[in-house]
């Protein structure tokens, strides 16, 4: 069975969502690029929105993480609020040479607090990285790290923040690995802590099957190409869902959905 299958048969446990946050242009593209290919570009496109996915093999077991770019700047506030429905894991990045751009970090966390609240008005743990962007630009600071650990403070446990480059590969690792730790994930989910897997493709587009036979211990890790975004009709359905059906410990029944 190729690692991709075993992807797509993940328990849901082993399944999250990670949603990237931001104003437009703070960098939330190269940070996932760094994540996937270990790449920059220093070129600026506005994104729409993206999605990625990547399936690994730890110790034995598959999972999988689906990544949402989401646009800087968004023409319909319902799509929004919907990433944070169905979003698991969160980073929200903000440009620290932009007092702007942090105000609306601030915005972005408080309406994801607000749609992860219950009935009872308590507070989902969510696990939530705050990701300070552009440390390659010190000289142009404007906004302080201590104030950012100071927004840190508060009734979510599951939170942190760092300080990055995503042009220079500046503490960007660090992001992942503790947005794994809180979200109770292998943090050999972080780059450089499997091996890499690039499946090769038939005539007809469709990705060989490859053997992933190593031993158990060994971490490895695929990136879907070309995968397909769930209907926003799926992500309605997801967040309906949660909304009434808590996440089921039972491994035996619970699979991933696949669109």
């Amino acid at each position: 069975m190729s690692l991709l299958d075993r992807g797509a048969s993940a328990p849901e446990e082993n399944c999250r969502r990670l949603v990237v946050l931001g104003s437009s242009n703070v960098g939330k593209t190269s940070i996932i690029v760094r994540f996937l290919e270990n790449t920059f570009v220093d070129t600026h496109t506005p994104t729409i929105e993206d999605f990625h996915r990547k399936v690994y093999k730890i110790r034995g077991e598959a999972y999988r993480l689906d990544i949402l770019d989401t646009a800087g700047i968004h023409p319909f506030p319902a799509i929004r609020r919907l990433s944070y429905a169905t979003g698991d894991i969160f980073i929200i990045v903000y440009d620290l040479t932009s007092r702007h751009s942090f105000n609306e970090c601030q915005d972005i966390l408080e309406q994801l607090y607000a749609s992860k609240q219950g009935a009872d008005d308590v507070l989902s743990p969510v696990p939530v990285v705050l990701v300070g962007n552009k440390l390659d630009r010190e000289n142009a600071r404007t906004v302080s790290f201590s104030e950012v650990k100071g927004l840190c403070e508060g009734s979510n446990p599951l939170i942190d923040c760092f300080e990055v480059s995503a042009k220079f590969n500046s503490n960007l690792e660090k992001i992942f690995i503790r947005l794994f730790e809180m979200a109770k994930l292998p943090v050999e989910m972080s780059p450089s802590m499997h091996r890499k897997v690039t499946p090769s493709y038939t005539g007809n587009n469709k990705p060989r099957r490859f053997n992933i036979g190593r031993k158990v211990s060994e971490a490895c890790g695929v990136l879907q190409m070309n995968a397909r975004r769930p209907s926003v009709a799926t992500d309605l359905m997801v967040a309906k869902n949660r909304g009434s059906v808590k996440r089921s410990d039972s491994k035996e029944t619970r699979r991933c959905t696949i669109q």
